[in-house]
Parts: structure tokens; C-alpha cells; sequence
């Protein structure tokens, strides 16, 4: 079922030479302006969803047509997910990440992009400091301090933390970028059926019928 068959269509004006308009004068489209958004609270039901990780060089298509059947549900996996834009949303693979960063980037594979910290805890068990956070040269560089419970500890700063290449800080974006939620294939036509019922139109000053309506004059 491709998503396309399931949105409204619109009718708008083409900007006649002159009045009083006419048939002609108006051509029919998509409205693509009416946009479906999953409200992120629903995610906390696992009766309705379970997290999926994308597999490499998977597609929204071939996913779909894994989970549901059809590669032409591909825009469930899409909605669900609130992805605006797939092409920048969806996960890439190892080659087109490669691809698109030597592409933008000089020397996406040496050059420094920021660096991240370590952990580092205390004797008492305590995190002094978190892992993952950006940190510039100047701390790799420099000196970390701590207190360890009786006395003021520092270490190196390149013990506490290290150099992020573009190209790694590009790929932990991408990463990122595997973790979906999917749809459980019970709830699937219930879902479909709240979609189509939701792009119908109500009737208003532009409503032509539940699939069509004009703009304003």
C-alpha cells in the first residue's frame, strides 16, 4: 500500500490572467503541507512497538517488506519514527558514509574534530568525571584535577580523554541512527486505518470532500 494513495489531495489556483476564475484556472496536487506525526509518548508502550536496530546497507523498503510483507509500508517504519527526512535520517552505510565524508571533508580520517572524556572515578567510587562529553584541545592538553577524598589528584588530560576525527564523529551519528522503533504487525492496520482517517478533510470554507479542498481565492 504506497503512502501516497492515502494523502488528500488540493486543489489551488494557478494565477489566472484574469476573472472571474474558471475550471482551468485550478490545478489539482498532493498536499503534502498535512503532516502525520506520532505523539513520542506513545513509544513508552512496548505492547505497541519494540526498538530495532537497522541493520547495515538496510532500507526503509527492504525493512518493511522484512517486518510487514510489503516494501511499499515503507512509509509506516518512516511516520512512526517522526523521520522528516529519510535520506538524512536513515542510516547509512559503511560505504556511502565513507563516500559522503571524503566528499565534504579534506581529511575526514585524520583530522581532529574534537575530543571526548573518559571516565574517571575516585577511590571512594565516585564519577569525577563523565564519559562522552566534548572537550577541546586545550583540556587535552592541559591538566584534570580531582578530589579523590583526602587529597587533590590530577592527572594528564590526554589520560582523560581523546581525539574524535571527523570521520569517527560522523559514524557516531550515523550509529545513532539505528535505533528505531517498529511497529508490531498486529497494530499495523489499526494504525493504517487512524491514518487514513485523519487525512480526511473536515468540512470548511475550502472543502470540496473528504479527499479534496481548494485554496482560498
Amino acid at each position: 500500500m504506497a503512502y501516497f494513495e492515502n494523502i488528500p489531495n488540493i486543489e489551488y489556483d494557478t494565477k489566472p490572467i484574469q476573472y472571474p476564475f474558471s475550471e482551468s484556472d485550478f490545478v489539482v496536487a498532493k498536499n503534502f503541507f498535512r503532516r502525520y506525526q506520532v505523539n513520542p509518548d506513545v513509544f513508552s508502550y512496548s505492547v505497541f512497538f519494540k526498538q530495532y536496530a537497522i541493520e547495515e546497507g538496510e532500507r526503509p523498503d527492504t525493512l518493511a517488506d522484512k517486518a510487514y510483507g510489503d516494501p511499499f509500508l515503507d512509509w509506516v517504519i518512516i511516520l512512526t519514527n517522526n523521520l522528516v527526512n529519510p535520506l538524512f535520517d536513515w542510516p547509512l552505510s559503511q560505504y556511502q558514509l565513507r563516500k559522503y565524508c571524503e566528499s565534504n571533508y579534506d581529511d575526514p580520517y585524520g583530522t581532529i574534530r574534537h575530543y571526548e572524556t573518559y571516565e574517571v572515578i575516585n577511590d571512594a567510587g565516585n564519577v569525577v568525571l563523565k564519559e562522552g562529553l566534548s572537550v577541546d584541545e586545550t583540556f587535552y592538553n592541559g591538566t584534570f584535577k580531582y578530589w579523590n577524598g583526602d587529597e587533590v589528584v590530577q592527572i594528564p588530560g590526554a589520560q582523560a580523554c581523546r581525539p574524535i576525527t571527523i570521520f569517527e564523529y560522523e559514524d557516531q551519528k550515523n550509529e545513532e541512527k539505528r535505533e528505531i522503533f517498529l511497529l508490531k504487525p498486529d497494530y499495523l492496520e489499526a494504525f493504517i486505518s487512524d491514518f487514513r482517517k485523519t487525512n480526511l478533510y473536515q468540512k470548511s470554507s475550502d472543502y470540496i470532500n473528504t479527499r479534496l479542498k481548494e485554496t482560498g481565492v
